[in-house]
Order: structure tokens, then sequence, then C-alpha cells
């Protein structure tokens, strides 16, 4: 990191406040410290979320990508443990999607055909449908299709067999979790451990949801408030890639929230139902932040958007979307970090095999010398080392 842009990281008060007392009120504060302060930091229990939960987490925060989802199928009970017993901060516990009465569960895609067992029910063949899921022509069985007590008897499967085979071992063990479910394993991991844990869901479709009646952030708020986790001080951030999504969060409840950024040459589904022109690009403007961090404290934009690759997959340079996003007051929380081969910069790659791990340490200190505030990642433990390589280098 440069020195400039150190100077400008630790002193934006101005930035840090949007924030918030409970987010990243320390934050600034940390990310201006050397690499052996930060590391000392994380020894002596900010980094464990004790003191003041997110405000004291190290940077760059490891952010467990649905879990430990590079061992276990994702979005699972057995992938969130995981991620906790690996070192993660904050556990991506949810990608939210409703039931047909109602409920919210814990799935990538509201089609569950690749991360579920249900094509081995013969019960459910005749759910089987084909779909217009923001604008893609989408074949398979769908949540809002099933009642909660239906879903309950599917379990979940590995999502990527050809990339971890390993992870088929465990397919069956464990069932869908609800959302409701993820907010009492919170409660009892925090006892367990003796510390606060943090999740992370995401909001998925909440425009095509709310087009069939099943508005996912009026579920979501009334689970929140339930269990009195919706305020700015709750160890819950709120993510979703409709901007429109977040700024509906942002009025009913003061959770710490995201928004999150695909590809440059992409439109939010929330624009282009409702005829706005604007892409990625545009929202990653410094005027574009800017009116982001009217209503959210962070983004989550791909990795590309930071530092982009050519056409052969190689990394080229970095843009200067974290300075951007630092002065307009926002948090950097990319995605999505994993050891495998085919999901690396192709300088990182190691042989063609699309199950062996490549250069992952290398590609995080690259990633993490952006000055970025964190990371998703499916691996972990990869990205606890090499956070402790990159704060003592």
């Amino acid at each position: 990191m440069g020195t400039q842009e150190s100077d400008e990281r630790a002193g934006g008060t101005g930035r840090r406040a949007l924030l918030g007392a409970a987010v990243l009120g320390a934050g600034g504060a940390v990310l201006g410290l050397s690499g052996t302060a930060r590391a000392a930091d994380a020894r002596h229990g900010g980094g464990r979320g004790g003191r003041g939960g997110l405000k004291g987490l190290p940077v760059p925060t490891v952010i467990g990508h649905r879990g430990a989802s590079g061992y276990r199928p994702e979005h699972t009970l057995g992938a969130y443990e995981l991620a906790l017993d690996m070192g993660a901060d904050i556990v991506e516990a949810g990608d939210l999607v409703p039931t047909r009465d109602g409920h919210l569960v814990c799935r990538h895609e509201p089609e569950i055909g690749g991360t579920t067992d249900v094509a081995d029910h013969p019960e459910f063949a005749d759910r089987k449908r084909t779909k217009l899921l923001d604008g893609v022509s989408t074949t398979g069985w769908f949540t809002e299709d099933f009642t909660l007590a239906e879903l309950k008897t599917l379990r979940a499967t590995e999502r990527i067999p050809a990339n971890r085979p390993h992870n088929t071992l465990y397919d069956g063990r464990w069932e869908i979790p609800t959302f409701e479910e993820v907010l009492r394993w919170q409660d009892e991991q925090t006892r367990r451990r003796g510390r606060q844990v943090w999740i992370y869901p995401e909001i998925k479709h909440p425009t095509y949801f709310r087009k069939l009646g099943l508005g996912t952030e009026e579920r979501l708020a009334k689970l929140l408030r339930r269990h009195g986790k919706d305020g700015k001080n709750a160890p819950v951030i709120i993510q979703s890639f409709e901007p429109t999504s977040i700024q509906r969060m942002n009025k009913l409840v003061g959770n710490p929230l995201a928004v999150l950024l695909s590809g440059a040459k992409s439109r939010p589904w929330d624009f282009v139902e409702t005829g706005d022109p604007r892409t990625t690009a545009d929202l990653v403007t410094p005027a574009g932040l800017k009116e982001i961090a009217s209503y959210a404290q962070g983004i989550g934009p791909t990795l590309d958007l930071i530092i982009p690759k050519d056409s052969a997959g190689r990394l080229t340079e970095p843009t200067t979307l974290v300075r951007d996003a630092h002065r307009a007051g926002l948090i950097l929380h990319p995605y999505t970090m994993r050891n495998e081969n085919p999901f690396l910069p192709a300088d990182f790659r190691k042989g063609s095999d699309p199950d062996a791990y490549g250069d992952a340490f290398g590609a995080f200190r690259t990633y993490f010398a952006t000055g970025i505030d964190g990371v998703f990642t499916d691996n972990p433990d990869t990205g606890v080392l090499a956070r402790e390589d990159f704060v003592n280098r």
C-alpha cells in the first residue's frame, strides 16, 4: 500500500463515520497500522470480534463465502461452522430465497436442482419448471414452488462436483437451513466460542420475488427485529446485487448494508426492470459511489473490478476503485477467492487439473496489496494464513 493511500485511509474520519460506531469506527485506525501492529491488534483480541464487533476485526477481513464451501456443500450448517473453525471473521450465512409459504431459506439460487437431491425425489418430479429468472431461461426446481416442510425433506449436495469431488462425500448429510435457524445458530456459536459471530446474508433476486408476491426485504426485516438484530450494532451485514433492495432495507433496519457489483458492463436487474440505463461501470465512478454511500456502508465488487484480467486471464493493473470507494466513505469486500486452478487468475495457476490448487497465497497477496478491506473466500483457512503473511510481511 502506498504512503498516500495509507494516510487517506488512516485519517478518513468522515468516511468511517458513515459506517457507524459498531461497524468500522475503529477500522480506519486499524487500516492505517503497519503490518506488525495490525497483527498485534488481532492477537490481542480485536481480531476476534471481542472489542465492539466488526470494528475490531483485522483488516483485511476474511469472509467465509457460503461457509467453508471449498470443503463442504455450500449453505449448510456444516459449511458455516467449519468456516468459523477455520478462523473466518464473518460467515456469509444465507443467500436468502423464499418458500411458497413465505419462509426464507439459504440456497445459492432459487433453482435447487444443482444444490440438493430434489431430482432423486419422485414425489417432486412434476415440480420441474422452466422459468425466466432475471431474464435468463432456467430449468429446474424452484424454492417458491415448495413449502418449507417439503424442502426439509431434501438434503444438500455439492454444487460443483467436477471441481470439488471430495465435497461429494458430504452429499445428503445436511438439510436446507432457514434463515431463522441461522440466526439461532449464530447465537449458539457466539455463546460456545465466547465471541460475537458475524453473518453476511445476501438478498437474492428481490425484484423477481417481489413480482411473485414474496417480497424478501420485509420478511428479512421482520426476522431481524424478532431476534433483536436490526440495529446499527447488530452483527448482521446485508448485501444485494440490486441497489433498490438495499435502499429498501435502509428504510427498514439499521444494519450495515453493502451493494454487490458484477462485471462493469452488467446492469443490476432492478435497473433493467425500471428502465434505468446505468451499468455497473456507472456505479463505480466517483459520482456513483457517492450515491451508494448515501444509503449503504460498503460495496462487494467482483475481483475483476479491483484488478481486471487480459484476454489470457492474467491480471493487469489495478483500477482506482479501492481509492475512489474509500474516498466516498465505503468499505470494499470483493468476491470470490477460491484455491482451485480454474477460479484463479492465469498468473497463479499450476498445471491444468481443475481440482488442483494453484498459487492461492500469491493471488491473495496481490489482491490484499490493493488496499481492499476484506474478501469473500471459499477457503477461509487459506485466507487467514494469507492475511498473516500479508500483515507480517
